[in-house]
């Protein structure tokens, strides 16, 4: 709804105050793993869930687990317990009355145990996104390091999605970082067609942020608001930017930062991508400056409804595709002053020709941005 325009939505990101991020470690099933992680929470005082999603293997997986650790107290806990029995559980095992609960899927919500901070979720590749950070979050319920022990298959390959799903939970481990997971979460799913009966899509193919653009284009068209869009801006300059090998060296971050560029569309949009590439890779070279100072040129032209700006053989030709959105006086001030630079095609009084023949590559776009955003 928050996608459509229908509700605004608004993110706690604050967490509680001495909590800690819970460390997530992603394995193959190990029976070293599982008992090293079980002690070691145990001789510091604390307990442990193992989630085990099989009612009817529930009972082999506690005898196999008391087999391995015959000197930890172990009980079972699942939905189809008689709901007197399945208290009695809970409530000993909340007093301290046993330190391994191996449960289902029944602790996903509404479990506060403080002194439970280690999980240990078999067969982590059978759940969801939300599922596993659901479940992750029923331990690091105090100001302990919490560890949450993501387990899969030994000696098995694991589809595309499932690996998706468990780099997205071991990716973003840091406080607050539920609202980032759903947006990865949304990503490899698909948002679905929102303003149709088909609940289909895949935004990964286009990135998030030009889906959401693209929605918005959709429903002002279908809200007949799209009377005063500006045109796209075609962009034909002796001057161009890329992103080196030598600065973003993944394939995969480098797409993703090409999709943010393709879609920014006010400075806002564009002071975020430029704090997001110092934060992540460190001072822009030469070649991702220019790109970005393409992407403010789009900016410029959009806020001043130009259709195109062209350049061939030292002359730039704007056209104007809404000449009365353009203050005249501010025209005529910057023809004054460009000495000569800057004049109107007598032919056409929507274009407005520039000469840039003596600029170089490098100040190019500081050139047009310039004498551009005297007409703002």
């Amino acid at each position: 709804m928050s996608l459509i325009k229908i509700r605004d939505m608004s993110v706690l990101e604050t967490a509680p105050h001495s909590r800690r991020p819970i460390k997530t470690i992603i394995e193959e099933f190990d029976e070293d793993v599982i008992a090293r992680a079980v002690r070691s929470e145990i001789e510091r005082g604390g307990q442990v869930f193992f989630l085990h999603n099989r009612v009817e293997t529930l009972l082999p997986t506690r005898l196999f687990l008391e087999k391995l650790m015959p000197e930890i107290l172990i009980e079972t806990a699942h939905g189809q317990m008689n709901s007197s029995v399945l208290e009695d559980v809970m409530h000993r095992f909340i007093h301290g009355g046993f330190q391994l609960l191996v449960a289902t899927t029944i602790i996903e919500n509404g479990i506060d145990i403080p002194n439970v901070n280690t999980i240990i979720i078999d067969r982590a590749d059978m759940y969801g996104v939300s599922q596993l950070y659901q479940l992750r979050g029923r331990v690091g319920r105090s100001d302990k390091r919490a560890y949450a022990y993501l387990l899969y298959p030994e000696k098995r390959a694991l589809s595309d999605i499932a690996m998706k799903r468990l780099s997205i939970i071991s990716d973003h481990t840091e406080l607050g970082s539920g609202f980032k997971i759903a947006l990865k979460d949304l990503e490899v799913r698909g948002a679905g067609n929102l303003l149709g009966r088909q609940q289909h899509g895949e935004i990964l193919s286009v990135g998030f942020d030009m889906y959401l653009r693209i929605l918005d284009d959709a429903i002002a068209e279908m809200s007949n608001s799209v009377k005063d869009k500006a045109p796209e801006v075609l962009l034909d300059l002796d001057y161009s930017g890329f992103i080196p090998n030598e600065y973003i060296s993944s394939q995969s971050d480098k797409m993703e930062i090409y999709k943010k560029i393709s879609s920014i569309q006010t400075d806002y949009d564009l002071s975020r991508v430029v704090s997001e590439l110092e934060d992540r890779f460190g001072p822009m070279p030469d070649e991702v400056y220019s790109l970005l100072s393409i992407a403010e040129l789009r900016i410029i032209c959009r806020n001043l409804y130009i259709s195109s700006l062209r350049e061939k053989k030292g002359k730039i030709r704007i056209t104007f595709s809404k000449v009365s959105m353009i203050s005249v006086d501010k025209v005529l001030r910057l023809i004054n002053e460009s000495k000569g630079s800057v004049r109107l095609d007598p032919l056409n009084p929507q274009i407005l020709i520039m000469n840039s023949g003596k600029i170089g590559l490098k100040d190019k776009s500081e050139f047009i941005r310039e004498k551009l955003k005297s007409l703002v």
